[in-house]
């Protein structure tokens, strides 16, 4: 059995898959698991560059997220944001908004512990049988956005494909901004409405609960699109949109521009929670849900303990 993305997703559902006695092999194309509850170090200091945060109402998930507190793994970071639009700045109350002292990517690593991954580990071909690279596999979990995976997917697997193809995802520049102090008012997080470049402001000092002067902004959609080829040359622009929505004097120190080409699914594909065909490939992820960290895992979840119900009917 063969996960491919080390994502929450992917571990998720290898972890299901273990649990039930089913030999798993995950595979990740990075250089380290977590996909995009991505963490970075800068001189020392890790920032996260994909998910800003994560928040969980279904029971199983807030039974892990109680888990990873305990081992001092995530803290409650805030259930107050700010807006900033058109009308001004207006504090916007929603659900607790959990946080990873060491990067959202610690989280992944945690859950994956005990997973076989090897990363730095590229998958070409997923053909029917399933046959992955040419080897054949019990069966086969892509666990990324549906546009990468349809990369992979030998058209003659056409539920497969057609899933994966049908999926729309919205791109995401994420710019770290390290500034010489702390000169912003008193936030957590801004929502950022209407605006030509931002979509959200993150303090990652505040986030991360060590006061570092850090920002990470997230820019829209359209502003990232124009961008994906050098996304780079960005940074002097989302470094100046932040400055004037916060009115900051002095310019960042540093500035970092990572690209998510495929950041967000733009709406759910299926009332399911995961895909998967006769010839027992799937597809796992938060475009089966709302983009959220919870959604993803859960799709693994689920995806996990279809797959290990449909071996186990199948070796029976």
């Amino acid at each position: 059995m063969i996960v491919v993305g080390a994502g929450i997703a992917g571990v998720a559902c290898a972890g299901e898959l273990v649990r039930a006695g089913v030999p798993v092999e995950i595979r990740e194309r990075g250089r380290v698991a977590g996909g995009r509850m991505a963490s970075r170090r800068f001189d020392g200091r890790p920032a996260d560059l994909g998910a800003a945060y994560l928040t969980a109402d279904d029971p199983d998930f807030v039974e892990v997220v109680r888990r990873w507190q305990a081992a001092g793994l995530v803290r409650e970071w805030t259930d107050t944001f700010v807006a900033y639009g058109p009308d001004g700045r207006r504090e916007v109350p929603g659900p607790v908004r959990w946080a990873a002292p060491r990067g959202l990517r610690s989280l992944v690593e945690e859950l994956a512990r005990e997973l076989p991954v090897t990363v730095d580990r590229w998958v070409s071909t997923v053909e029917p049988g399933p046959v992955v690279d040419g080897r054949p596999a019990a069966a086969v979990a892509l666990c990324m956005p549906g546009p990468q995976a349809a990369l992979l997917v030998d058209p003659a697997l056409t539920g497969v494909t057609r899933a994966a193809v049908r999926q729309r995802w919205s791109p995401v520049l994420a710019g770290v901004l390290h500034f010489p102090a702390r000169r912003w008012a008193d936030f957590r997080g801004a929502f950022v409405n209407d605006h030509p470049v931002l979509a959200l402001v993150c303090d990652d000092g505040d986030r991360r609960g060590d006061a570092a002067p850090v920002l990470v902004a997230h820019t829209t959609p359209e502003f990232a699109a124009g961008h994906l080829a050098q996304p780079s040359d960005a940074g002097p622009a989302i470094e100046q949109a932040v400055r004037d929505l916060l009115g900051l004097p002095e310019p960042a120190a540093q500035v970092h521009v990572h690209r998510w080409t495929y950041a967000r699914p733009v709406e759910p594909v299926a009332d399911e929670g995961f895909f998967l065909d006769d010839d027992r490939v799937g597809l796992a992820g938060d475009a089966f849900g709302r983009p959220r960290v919870q959604s993803a895992w859960r799709s693994g979840r689920d995806l996990g303990r279809e797959l290990a119900r449909r071996l186990a009917d199948n070796s029976g």
